[in-house]
């Protein structure tokens, strides 16, 4: 596997409220963004939190992860986890009241991509030149669509499309999507933080990847892709091509 990641502060926000974990140990392979909401550096707090508890229960139980169940289950108590302790922080002072992230974590097993996702980053999965996005967002936005209320245009300028149905640490109860897929050769799992996918079209995102070689440098173009458009978030990228 080659790894690419950036994570960038954009044009307009004061501070980075995103965080993400890119091991460059093939045999730890794992990887995740989150992107923190709450008021002065809470975000910021949420999102650095839940990266730090789920790192810290995938290193503890490393020699243990034999199987994709073993692995979804560990996935599911880490998130869980990180919801109890930032929703009791955000209890405990109230300039961190209100505070949460989204998380999209990914660990690579043998030929298996387990995920676990609450909020509106995204994992895309590109291969023989299309892409395809693999989570749902929990958003505002994304229940408008299902239902049929809105185009796809529309949701990328809608004034409610950063608005979250579901966050890590908002509620003291949290509901997440487990999922698992095949990857194969030359494949690309992208993660990233909704700064870039409100940014860039799929076809642009697929484009610049199907168009370097190297990992890191298309995930820097991106990034820059998404400030020359505006910037108007915090923008993180982790990507991971299969060889």
């Amino acid at each position: 596997m080659v790894i690419g990641s950036i994570s960038d502060i954009g044009k307009i926000r004061e501070n980075n409220q995103d965080a993400f974990y890119a091991s460059k140990d093939l045999y730890f392979p794992l990887y995740m963004v989150a992107d923190g909401m709450g008021g002065h550096k809470a975000g910021e707090v949420a999102s650095t939190m839940a990266r730090s508890i789920i790192e810290s229960n995938f290193l503890k139980a490393k020699d243990n992860l034999l199987h994709e169940n073993i692995i979804i289950k560990l996935i599911k108590e880490s998130i869980e986890e990180a919801n109890t302790k930032i929703y009791l922080k955000s209890l405990e002072d109230e300039k961190y009241k209100g505070m949460g992230t989204t998380i999209t974590l990914a660990y690579i097993f043998k030929d298996k991509i387990c995920i676990g996702h609450v909020g509106d980053s995204r994992a895309y999965l590109i291969r023989e030149g299309n892409i395809c996005q693999i989570t749902e967002d929990h958003s505002f936005v994304n229940e408008l669509l299902k239902t049929g209320s809105i185009t796809k245009e529309e949701a990328k300028i809608h004034p409610k499309r950063n608005m979250i149905t579901r966050a890590v640490g908002s509620s003291s109860i949290i509901e997440m999507d487990l999922i698992i897929r095949e990857c194969n050769k030359n494949d690309i799992l992208l993660l990233c933080s909704d700064g870039l996918s409100n940014m860039l079209k799929e076809f642009e995102i697929r484009d610049v990847f199907m168009g370097e070689n190297n990992v890191q440098k298309a995930c820097e173009t991106l990034a820059t892709m998404a400030n020359n458009k505006g910037g108007f978030d915090n923008i993180t990228i982790v990507a991971i091509k299969f060889n």
